[in-house]
């Protein structure tokens, strides 16, 4: 199977993101079948360390570095997208098509 963000980003159908959580919704068009998929929220794949000298000297620095880092969504520059983690999870509920190249819900 080809799972790619080109593929994949075709059976998007609906993202929901809270502070817990992001929820997709991949929708086959040839089967008009849909899959839902959640994985946690996280906000940055790499390691963010603080000195406790950092929080309490600079806590608004050290906040704004938390909680405003980036997160990939989608992009395709990076295969460890959210939207291509959640898919993941759900692969086993789609097959290539070699003729039409897209996934199908099987």
């Amino acid at each position: 199977m080809l799972i790619t963000h080109e593929n994949v980003i075709l059976l998007l159908d609906y993202v929901k993101i809270d502070s817990y959580s992001v929820i997709c919704h991949f929708k086959c068009n040839e089967t008009n079948k849909s899959v839902v998929s959640a994985v946690p929220f996280e906000p940055f794949e790499g390691k963010l360390e603080f000195t406790y000298k950092e929080v309490l000297l600079h806590p608004i620095k050290s906040y704004n570095k938390y909680y405003h880092t980036p997160i990939t969504i989608y992009g395709s520059s990076t295969q460890e997208t959210i939207i291509l983690k959640a898919f993941k999870k759900i692969s086993r509920h789609f097959v290539w098509d070699a003729k039409k190249e897209i996934l199908i819900h099987n």
